[in-house]
């Protein structure tokens, strides 16, 4: 432990967990008339349609796919027509293609929608990506590539994120509640054809439901290769670097990844997804979400078609109140606010915050105090005040040898800092720079 662990205590925050909708079960919202797919719901390459307007389309059928290696296809969540393909401007800011379908309401499935036939690794790691898996605990990175690192013979660890470190957000919790068996099922197959030896559950201490279920199904299964680990309710535990850490007692390295240090990382609920398309061969083609806020009139958990328009999400929970001041996409943490509430549910989204200002912190900023306070709540090590001073001055160079790259924008920083100052908002901004500079 370092002189500031001991001043401050651990890295990170001790956030509110404000988890109100933990006890909703998922509500089954219909699908809309009309749905609209982003081309772009990854990391990596965007799609590009595989149909044309005016097509019939079934549900599950691929309407978009890309030949570039870091990519997932996209599935339609409706039968229908191709109404458009259009531009939209995403919730980065950025004009992204679109595919319009009108549902035609007679939810007509694919004809090759069938179990797909997994007989080695090879045929698992084509599975998963035939199936438009991404990340689903918000970062959307492609599962069948991180399932395949290159090193994988090195790896003997499954690290399953079931966290949840965000507050308001229970969408996962809800996953271990009403799929435990798919999760466990999930984790079988991934350990059977990725050739692993154990798996760790990794599940923050104010969720004990999840943690006792995890453990009696794991336990009447005789899953002894399965633990499930209670983790600090402390953000962002949820981090993927900080997650391995406290599972594995392992640190990932600088610019490195989990299967450096050996193992790989699946969120929870991407995990009980895969073994759902392995026994039915229906692609991802619908999302849980938590709607949550004093903003909103009814707070829960809702399965949804990807492509409805949030609002129509909201509408389908009550509405939003006049006083909503601010409606996120995520957490409050590393969530996005919403200048357009008509945007379409994409793949990698978890939660919609409906936020009225006695839920908001607007407090003016005022000068850096040198208080060491984000300095000491950073979990990658990282010096908040330096990067910020060399943002300000248009350093880039300055902000590469500060490691601003390693950033993960979990917020912490300004969250902890007594001047309010925009620190992590100020590092979106810097990386942004480098990477148009490179």
């Amino acid at each position: 432990m370092n002189i500031l662990d001991l001043l401050f205590g651990e890295p990170g925050a001790a956030v509110p967990h404000r988890k109100d909708t933990r006890y909703c079960v998922t509500a089954n919202m219909p699908a809309p008339a009309t749905v609209t797919l982003m081309m772009s719901q990854h990391i990596g390459a965007p799609c590009t349609p595989t149909v044309a307007v005016g097509d019939t389309v079934a549900v599950g059928q691929c309407v978009a796919d890309s030949d570039q290696f870091v990519s997932a296809p996209i599935h339609s969540p409706v039968s229908g027509k191709v109404k458009a393909i259009t531009s939209i401007r995403q919730s980065n800011g950025q004009i992204g293609q679109a595919l319009v379908i009108e549902n035609d309401g007679e939810d007509r499935v694919s004809e090759d929608i069938a179990p797909p036939e997994v007989t080695d690794k090879d045929s698992f790691l084509k599975a998963v990506r035939n199936s438009g898996l991404v990340g689903l605990g918000g970062a959307g990175f492609p599962a069948h590539i991180k399932l395949n690192p290159k090193n994988i013979d090195e790896v003997d660890t499954l690290v399953i994120n079931a966290a949840e470190c965000e507050p308001y957000i229970t969408a996962d919790f809800r996953e271990c509640m009403e799929a435990t068996d798919d999760i466990l099922d999930g984790i079988a197959a991934v350990m059977k054809w990725l050739d692993l030896a154990h798996t760790i559950i990794g599940v923050e201490s104010n969720k004990p439901d999840a943690i006792a279920l995890l453990r009696k199904r794991a336990a009447a299964r005789k899953m002894k290769h399965v633990t499930v680990k209670v983790l600090p309710s402390r953000y962002p535990q949820g981090a993927e670097k900080m997650l391995v850490n406290t599972c594995m007692g392992r640190r990932v390295p600088d610019g490195g990844l989990p299967a450096d240090i050996g193992c790989v990382v699946m969120n929870v609920t991407s995990v009980g997804f895969l073994a759902r398309y392995l026994k039915t061969g229906m692609p991802l083609i619908t999302k849980r979400v938590t709607v949550a806020g004093t903003g909103v009139q009814f707070p829960q958990n809702v399965r949804v078609a990807i492509g409805t328009p949030i609002s129509e999400v909201l509408d389908f929970c009550g509405g939003m109140h006049e006083e909503t001041t601010r409606l996120l996409m995520g957490g409050p943490m590393m969530g996005i606010a919403l200048p357009d509430p008509s945007l379409p549910v994409v793949k990698q989204n978890n939660a919609f915050l409906a936020l009225t200002e006695e839920e908001l912190r607007a407090h003016p900023q005022s000068p850096c105090l040198r208080c060491g306070r984000c300095v000491a709540a950073c979990p990658m090590k990282l010096v908040p005040t330096s990067m910020a001073d060399a943002y300000q001055r248009g350093d880039l160079e300055e902000l590469k040898k500060r490691h601003i790259m390693s950033c993960m924008e979990c917020g912490t920083c300004a969250y902890t800092c007594p001047a309010f100052r925009p620190l992590v908002q100020n590092f979106r901004m810097a990386k942004a720079a480098l990477r148009a500079k490179k």
